[in-house]
């Protein structure tokens, strides 16, 4: 929490919570006194009346989500549109963002990221949703539940491939925050492997599709990785084109963007 956070919280005369019962024990440890009420996913269009004409006579309403940033995969969005349509300000207050927090300390390219959100609740939909996307070449950004995690690193795996670089970022900035940054395929086996891994709220990072990974055959890209493990990018590039048959240069190349 800011301080800024703190102070508006304070001074607003409504809190618009996504679930109070979550956001009560956050406001007691800073001695919020505010009033609340619920506003979430099922009864916001109803709420919106009752927000916007306390705003429209002047008083401050807070809206906050139950984790990161409103409306980021979050409620708010009716709102808000509404109350710029009325002509009453919307004024964001910074926090913390899970899907920036996670692009800092991924290690992927930051120049251009495209946010998806969560996946689609189904392993079919969930694919059909990843091959629009598996040639993208900007860092894919998706949001992820406990209870899918899983079988959506297994759907990645499938569509991106299991040699495409990826980041699990697991409970940032909390206790027992876990970033990993690997290949698909490992990142299915870690989770797979223990359920601790399964547990908590989830940012996934998919590398895009970069142009020497087109060239390249599956296979080669996969004993790339394995020997690069070993030795250095000189000697795993020259090995892996023994084995494979593959262009060195492509291949030294392809080690050299990895390691950098």
């Amino acid at each position: 929490m800011t301080p800024r956070a703190v102070e508006v919280l304070k001074s607003v005369a409504l809190i618009a919570a996504e679930d109070t019962r979550h956001s009560r024990p956050l406001l007691n440890h800073y001695a919020v006194t505010t009033a609340m009420t619920a506003f979430h996913e099922h009864n916001e269009r109803q709420m919106m009346d009752k927000l916007t004409v306390m705003l429209q006579a002047g008083e401050s309403v807070a809206l906050i989500s139950d984790a990161g940033t409103p409306l980021i995969s979050d409620p708010g969005f009716p709102l808000v549109r509404e109350c710029h349509r009325l002509g009453i300000p919307v004024s964001p207050i910074p926090g913390a963002s899970a899907a920036l927090a996670a692009l800092s300390a991924a290690g992927l390219p930051t120049d251009r990221f495209y946010f998806e959100g969560f996946p689609a609740r189904t392993s079919h939909a969930r694919r059909e949703q990843f091959t629009r996307l598996k040639d993208e070449a900007a860092t894919l950004v998706f949001y992820e539940s406990s209870h899918r995690v899983a079988d959506t690193l297994v759907d990645m795996a499938l569509v991106f491939g299991e040699s495409r670089t990826a980041v699990m970022a697991r409970e940032l900035t909390k206790l027992h925050e876990t970033i990993r940054r690997d290949s698909l395929g490992v990142l299915c086996d870690f989770v797979a492997g223990d359920n601790n891994q399964r547990k908590g709220e989830f940012v996934i990072l998919v590398a895009g599709k970069t142009a020497a990974e087109e060239e390249l055959d599956p296979e080669a890209i996969r004993i790339l990785r394995i020997l690069l493990e070993e030795m250095p990018v000189k000697k795993a590039a020259a090995l892996t084109a023994r084995i494979t048959g593959g262009k060195k240069n492509r291949l030294y190349r392809q080690a050299l963007e990895w390691r950098e």
